[in-house]
C-alpha cells in the first residue's frame, strides 16, 4: 500500500572514517584526505533530514452504518494537522455474509478505504482502533480482527505501541466508556501502550446542553436507531483525539 517498513525510520549515518594519522597512508592514498573529507561531508549533506520522513498513524476501523467512519476521517484530518505526522485510513476485514447485511440494511463499504491485514500494523508508529459496540463491547467484526494478531502477541511485533480507540454506541447507557474499557485488554496482552485523552479536550467535556458522545477514553458518538449522525461537538472531539495521539507519538520519537 506504498508504506515504508517499520514503525519509526532508522538514522541513517555515513560510515565510519578510520583516523589517517598515518604519513605512509597519506602518501599511498589515491584520493588526498582533504579531498575525501570534502566528499563526505557532501554526502551527508544530501542525506534526508530525519523531519522529512513523517511518522504514520494507522486509523483502523469496523463501520456497519458510517458512525464509526464519520469519526475515523475527523481523526484523520486531526492527525495530519501535526507537523511530520500522516494518518492513514484502514477497514477491518467484513465477517457477515452480503446477504445478512443487506437484511440489516447496511451501505456497502467505501472501497477507497483498503482493508489492513494484522502483519501491516507493525509499519505503524500509533494505532487509533475504532468500533461500534454490542452489548459493552467491541463488535464481532473487530474483534476477529484482534484475534488474526496471534502471531504478532508471539513474538511481541507490537510491544510499546501507542494505541488508542473511538467507539460508536446506539444509545447514552450503550457503552461509550465500557466499549472501550473491555477492549484495553487486547492492548495489554500485545505490550501496547493505552493512550486515552482524558479531560483534554477541555470545556467542551463537560457541557450538557446536547448530547454527546465521547469519554476520556476517547471519541464516541451515539447512533440511535441508525438515523441519527455524528454532531459537529462529537467530530470536533474526534478530530482532537487525531492531533493528541498525533503530538503524543511524535513526542515519543523524538530522541
Amino acid at each position: 500500500m506504498g508504506k515504508g517498513a517499520g514503525c519509526v525510520p532508522s538514522k541513517r549515518r555515513p560510515p565510519a572514517v578510520r583516523a589517517e594519522n598515518s604519513s605512509s597512508d597519506a602518501k599511498n592514498a589515491p584520493v588526498a584526505i582533504e579531498e575525501r573529507d570534502v566528499e563526505i561531508e557532501t554526502a551527508n549533506s544530501a542525506l534526508p533530514h530525519p523531519a522529512e520522513v513523517k511518522l504514520k498513524i494507522f486509523i483502523v476501523f469496523y463501520s456497519m452504518y458510517g458512525h464509526v467512519e464519520s469519526l475515523a476521517r475527523r481523526i484523520k484530518k486531526g492527525v495530519d494537522g501535526i507537523d511530520g505526522v500522516e494518518g492513514f485510513l484502514y477497514r477491518v476485514p467484513e465477517t457477515l455474509p452480503l446477504e445478512v447485511l443487506e437484511m440489516m440494511q447496511a451501505p456497502p463499504k467505501n472501497e477507497e478505504i483498503p482493508f489492513i491485514t494484522a502483519a501491516e500494523l507493525t509499519e505503524a508508529d500509533g494505532i487509533l482502533f475504532g468500533f461500534p459496540t454490542r452489548f459493552g463491547s467491541m463488535a464481532a467484526q473487530m474483534k476477529a480482527f484482534f484475534d488474526s494478531t496471534g502471531q504478532l502477541w508471539k513474538e511481541q511485533k507490537l510491544a510499546g505501541k501507542p494505541a488508542g480507540f473511538f467507539v460508536s454506541t446506539g444509545t447514552q447507557g450503550g457503552g461509550q466508556e465500557t466499549t472501550a474499557w473491555t477492549a484495553i485488554t487486547q492492548l495489554a496482552h500485545h505490550g501496547m501502550l493505552f493512550v486515552p485523552i482524558g479531560y483534554t479536550f477541555g470545556s467542551n467535556m463537560f457541557k450538557m446542553e446536547e448530547i454527546r458522545g465521547g469519554s476520556p477514553y476517547g471519541a464516541g458518538v451515539y447512533a440511535g436507531d441508525g438515523t441519527r449522525v455524528a454532531s459537529e461537538v462529537e467530530l470536533a472531539l474526534a478530530e482532537h483525539q487525531g492531533k493528541y495521539m498525533a503530538s503524543t507519538v511524535k513526542k515519543m520519537a523524538q530522541p
